[in-house]
């Protein structure tokens, strides 16, 4: 059974009083006062609402009724319901005549404002239920799968749709300081453009600048398609308001097949922005296709293989204090070994540029111009960064 709250009860109570101009009293399904406008009367019984809500009818109560009545001023009480049960007692203070007219507008508007804060409630409840489902997808934590899939069933979502993740992360990166609470404000509004349309998104906040989204992964209805991802990110960043465009980035992550690839697809859009924010900060978008062997080297970084792979390059990063050496690598992969490109991009001689390539061989004892050798460096580099 519904049980009427104080705070709607002094909600009610404040709403109808600025309206009628006569003091609104609320009772509970026991005649205890919730609401009232003589704050002194709050906590009393209300013996004319016991017997509204007993004999389930209007009270009118007039001056000479109220003095044989505990608590009861002269008035009228009308019982409120919802779903068909009692729950209290709404009483208007004042010479019968007077307040009669206002008495049924009174309960129905009571009614009503019971009825909305009880929706609210319920869609509150309902989003706090999807938001703990969410992150229990993305934690991977599908022990007991039957109880996940009733669970699900439940809040009318669908785990046979293919899903992907994307994580979007608002921040002020202009401010020196932490924001959290203006954070939290943008990324609710970007939140409420995420809902509407409704496009079959799952989304909940997984801290107070960022949230996580599981879209439903075939955009053409049959296949993945990281393209068309991406354009419907770029529509997304275009309808942000200004004041959240510029401190907004989006990652998207790959696409797992099946329910036990959602944590899989969340975990590559977590290490996409890591990665995307290290080497292009200054981007709104990374995919994960763009950044996928840095994404599936990361989690070598703490791991004996890596240690291994990235030796060789880590030695020559204790070597080169200046990071003219690493420079010189970095640009020496990106123009395939071509010497020229290579010093032209660095503004160095050919000669400078073959003395730095022969001192990145001595010290890491490596042939960078053989496939092999500049592999391990190239890996290590993409491990050790």
């Amino acid at each position: 059974m519904y049980v009427l709250d104080p705070a709607i009860a002094m909600q009610i109570v404040s709403r109808t009083m600025s309206i009628l101009g006569h003091n609104v009293n609320v009772m509970n399904n026991r005649g205890v006062i919730l609401g009232s406008g003589d704050n002194l009367r709050i906590g009393a019984i209300h013996e004319g609402a016991l017997l509204a809500i007993t004999q389930n009818r209007v009270v009118e109560i007039t001056s000479e009724a109220a003095s044989g009545l505990i608590g009861v001023k002269p008035g009228i009480n009308l019982p409120l319901h919802y779903q068909g049960q009692i729950i209290g007692v709404i009483g208007i203070t004042g010479e019968f005549k007077e307040i009669t007219p206002y008495g049924q507008l009174l309960k129905m508007t009571a009614e009503i404002i019971v009825e909305q804060a009880n929706l609210q409630d319920k869609l509150q409840w309902e989003n706090r239920q999807k938001e703990e489902f969410i992150l229990q997808l993305i934690k991977g934590d599908l022990r007991d799968k039957p109880q996940l899939i009733e669970w699900a069933s439940q809040l009318g979502i669908s785990l046979e749709t293919p899903r992907v993740a994307a994580i979007i992360e608002v921040s002020d990166i202009n401010s020196k300081t932490l924001n959290n609470g203006h954070d939290a404000n943008n990324l609710k509004e970007v939140l409420h453009l995420l809902q509407y349309p409704e496009r079959g998104n799952l989304v909940a906040m997984t801290s107070l600048n960022q949230l996580v989204i599981l879209k439903p992964a075939f955009l053409d209805g049959h296949n993945w398609d990281p393209t068309l991802e991406s354009a419907r990110i770029d529509e997304l960043l275009k309808r942000l308001p200004h004041h959240i465009k510029g401190c907004t980035k989006i990652a998207l992550g790959h696409y797992f097949p099946n329910i036990e690839g959602i944590a899989h697809s969340y975990q590559t859009a977590q290490e996409t922005l890591v990665i995307g924010k290290q080497f292009n900060n200054e981007e709104r978008k990374y995919l994960f296709e763009d950044y996928s062997l840095q994404v599936l080297l990361s989690g070598l970084k703490h791991n004996w293989r890596g240690e291994i792979l990235s030796s060789h390059y880590q030695q020559l990063q204790s070597a080169d204090n200046k990071g003219s050496l690493r420079k010189t690598l970095a640009a020496y992969i990106t123009h395939f070994g071509d010497l020229q490109q290579c010093a032209n991009a660095l503004h160095i001689h050919r000669n400078t540029l073959r003395y730095r390539l022969d001192k990145i061989q001595h010290i890491t004892q490596l042939d960078i111009h053989a496939l092999d050798g500049l592999f391990r460096l190239y890996l290590g580099q993409l491990i050790a960064d």
